[in-house]
């Protein structure tokens, strides 16, 4: 008997076929936006959003499955609609690339290619994407060509990286939700400039409020329509479910069964307005725990909460998204980073661990799914049997939960001037990003990605990207003529704070755009306080708005700069001429492999050693500093803070980063991935993960609100006997208590297991991996994000 117990039949067939459905392409949302766009051109921007939302609820094909809960983002599951208003060039150039690439695989039919093709010509010159990139000043734009900061996402997606108030939603019932909007509306003086701008938003508002009304209407409709040809029993179900979706979620609910379908109807829709990801359910052991306990009040039985728990979580996996292929190497795996936390505080500091956050680590554990992403909020309360059944979710080996720690990121936002309430009431949000649930603006985090070790070469020499020859900024002098290490850290001191500059350059862009072209209405509604403010999410309508960019490759700048100290100017093994000369040529040759060697036998971060761990820290403050005086885009205009923050959550940006970056002097050969999040470099970490954690904790954490993402990787075999399993909680409870680290998150696979599943993936189609900040099943990942996995040191306790 597994440990969680078996899926209930019903959810056992609907994974089993989910995992059997290929990914297609859907045009239906596509359809529908160009037609809305074409029939409300002259409207007002909001007002046309809300138009093509209302068109595509009205019109998109819907159907049911076997479970419980109704709503389908596309016309089928696991189909990726096409967003045009984000992008098209990439859509239609890569039509015929979809099912032939390296991984994230999507079939599309010839008909909907040619209905893309005949749509592309209304959208040239009129996409985000365009309007974004013609948006770059000249010199920010070649930094984004160069590869040196990647913003794709930023200008080719929409809102997410939050949560909205699900909560309240639950509470009151999206009709209270149209009488504030009334009631806003009434007090507005159209005269005043400000309130005809915000007469606009609350009319859009009224609009997306009727669609979703529609929507759930229609699906209403069709229960009632399918329970006259069902069996009694599931007749019974379907009548349940019409009677459902006629009450929420325009009222309030009151009991479980109906909580879930409002969260996950209004969930759908939100992913329909929008292509943006890491859109995340909050703290949903909080706000549904009210109707879990009336629903057991009421008969219920828990193995029934269960089931809906199941059929939540399963619908969140028939969620997805087509990137293009650039942008995917960023984001293996296709992840929508849809994130449910459990655990943490109540607000006067007592643990929040209850009936429902066991229910939804036995179920999500059960389904064995790469979504929804897990979180648990740790804290140095937590008991020591909820500590084992996460350690026992750990055991599935589908690299969740991932643990956040409630004792350095309360006090991180506290600083910031989170009020307590909100600060306690945290979630995570998409990966290791965290945020306030239905108080924080647009991006949490996932801004720009920036490559600290290409920076580094960049700045060694004078200014020149080494692939294409490309002056970028006024150098410092070139390394070879660098007497002192000092003057090696001085010029990376000047181009990291540049090249910091330059990203929040590209980040304003992308914002100003997306604040003109692309504001999603139902998302800014359910976000306080957009209402109350009569401004969208990207006008600065949320409570909270701090934002951070993402730092790629941290531990690779850490240990070059330790090698360069200790080759170059302490020991001098290596002259600068020979270390130059042997990055352009890529270590070849016998000579090159013989410098290479001695790079490599210089102190690494990841082992508790003060030489190169203080490096890393020295570099990485330059960046913090130089980004703590930037603003963004909302700044000033109502949220609190409208500031930045360092995060190092590069999903899977290590690769396709590491790829475009030359030789390095930490010994890494050109093209390799680097470093992921705040990891060590593969396979230099060799004192045992008690030494990662220590060198992690000397991060300067508290200023990383962005997220501290810590990949570890076991054997399953290290997990078995129950003295190790009490060994990693300890382990874990001394990195959060002591060191006070941010984030890990297990991947509990072997290596064998891994190359057995490059050479035969029919074996192994179950076979999941923790990419980054989120899971994914291996054999949709590219080779090369395989092998970047597979490399990762695998840690004894």
């Amino acid at each position: 008997m597994n440990h969680f117990g078996e899926l209930h039949e019903r959810t056992a067939i609907m994974r089993h076929r989910l995992l059997e459905t290929q990914p297609t392409v859907c045009t239906e949302r596509a359809i529908a936006t160009t037609r809305a766009y074409k029939e409300h051109e002259m409207d007002q921007v909001v007002v046309k959003r809300a138009h093509m939302l209302d068109e595509a609820l009205r019109g998109m094909s819907i159907y049911l499955d076997e479970g419980l809960l109704a709503g389908n983002q596309a016309s089928a599951d696991r189909a990726a609609p096409i967003f045009p208003e984000y992008a098209m060039d990439w859509v239609v150039d890569e039509l015929d690339l979809f099912d032939k690439r390296d991984g994230d695989r999507f079939t599309i039919s010839e008909e909907n290619k040619q209905i893309l093709r005949d749509m592309h010509p209304y959208w040239r010159g009129r996409t985000l994407k365009d309007k974004g990139y013609a948006a770059f000043p000249e010199d920010a734009r070649l930094f984004y060509d160069l590869g040196i900061i990647k913003t794709e996402g930023n200008i080719t997606s929409g809102d997410a990286h939050l949560a909205v108030d699900y909560g309240r939603v639950l509470r009151e019932g999206l009709e209270g939700y149209r009488g504030r909007v009334l009631d806003a509306q009434a007090h507005l003086d159209l005269t005043s400039f400000d309130d005809l701008k915000k007469s606009y938003f609350y009319r859009a508002v009224l609009i997306v409020l009727d669609a979703v009304k529609a929507f759930a209407g229609r699906y209403a409709d069709l229960a009632e329509i399918s329970a006259r040809t069902a069996d009694p029993v599931r007749a019974g179900e379907l009548s349940e479910m019409a009677r459902i979706l006629r009450k929420v979620p325009m009222k309030p609910a009151d009991t479980f069964h109906e909580a879930l379908q409002s969260l996950w109807l209004l969930h759908v829709v939100l992913q329909i307005e929008s292509n943006g990801h890491s859109l995340s359910y909050g703290r949903l052991d909080q706000y549904c725990l009210p109707y879990y306990e009336r629903s057991r009040r009421e008969g219920m039985t828990e193995e029934e909460g269960c089931e809906l728990l199941e059929n939540l979580w399963l619908k969140t996996f028939t969620v997805n998204k087509i990137r293009s292929w650039s942008h995917t190497r960023f984001s293996a795996g296709s992840p929508l980073y849809q994130n449910v936390t459990v655990g943490g505080q109540t607000v006067d500091g007592n643990d929040a661990v209850n009936e429902l956050s066991w229910l939804i680590l036995r179920t999500v554990a059960r389904c064995h799914m790469p979504q929804p992403n897990l979180t648990v909020r740790y804290h140095r309360n937590i008991s020591h049997e909820f500590m084992s059944e996460c350690i026992e979710v750990i055991r599935c080996g589908f690299g969740m939960p991932a643990f956040n720690n409630d004792e350095i990121i309360i006090p991180s936002f506290l600083e910031k001037g989170v009020a307590k309430e909100d600060a306690y009431n945290y979630s995570a949000i998409g990966c290791v990003e965290v945020a306030v649930p239905g108080k924080w603006g647009y991006r949490c985090t996932g801004m720009s990605f920036l490559n600290f070790p290409k920076t580094l070469m960049i700045a060694l020499n004078d200014g020149v990207e080494i692939n294409s020859g490309r002056k970028l900024y006024p150098g410092n002098g070139h390394f070879l003529q660098m007497e002192s290490f000092d003057e090696v850290l001085a010029a990376w001191d000047v181009f990291i704070r540049e090249f910091c500059r330059q990203a929040v350059i590209l980040d304003s862009c992308a914002d100003m755009v997306l604040e003109q072209e692309v504001p999603d209405i139902l998302c800014s509604a359910l976000t306080e306080d957009c209402i109350g403010r009569g401004k969208h999410l990207k006008e600065g309508g949320a409570v909270y708005d701090f934002i951070s960019d993402l730092q790629v490759g941290i531990a690779n700048l850490g240990d070059s700069l330790a090698a360069i100290k200790k080759c170059v100017y302490e020991d001098r093994s290596i002259s600068r001429q020979e270390l130059w000369n042997a990055l352009l040529i890529d270590f070849a040759g016998e000579d090159g492999e013989r410098i290479r060697q001695l790079l490599l036998a210089v102190p690494k971060y990841g082992n508790d050693d003060d030489y190169v761990d203080s490096l890393v820290v020295k570099g990485y403050e330059s960046y913090i500093d130089e980004l703590s005086k930037y603003k963004n885009t909302r700044h000033g205009r109502g949220p609190i803070g409208g500031c930045y923050y360092a995060g190092t959550s590069s999903i899977s940006a290590n690769v396709p980063q590491g790829a475009g970056t030359c030789a390095t002097p930490d010994g890494r050969h050109a093209g390799e991935p680097l470093a992921e999040g705040c990891s060590p470099t593969h396979a230099v970490d060799v004192k045992g993960p008690t030494a990662v954690f220590k060198s992690v904790s000397k991060l300067p954490t508290h200023k990383i609100t962005g997220g501290v993402l810590l990949n570890q990787k076991v054997s399953p075999s290290m997990l078995e006997k129950e003295r190790d399993r009490e060994k990693l909680m300890m382990l874990l409870r001394t990195f959060f208590n002591t060191l006070h680290g941010f984030h890990v998150q297990y991947n509990v696979v072997s290596r064998t297991t891994l190359l057995d599943a490059q050479i035969h993936p029919e074996k192994h189609r179950d076979l999941i991996v923790r990419v980054a900040g989120y899971s994914a099943f291996f054999n949709v990942l590219s080779r090369q994000t395989q092998d970047d996995i597979i490399a990762r040191t695998e840690q004894v306790l």
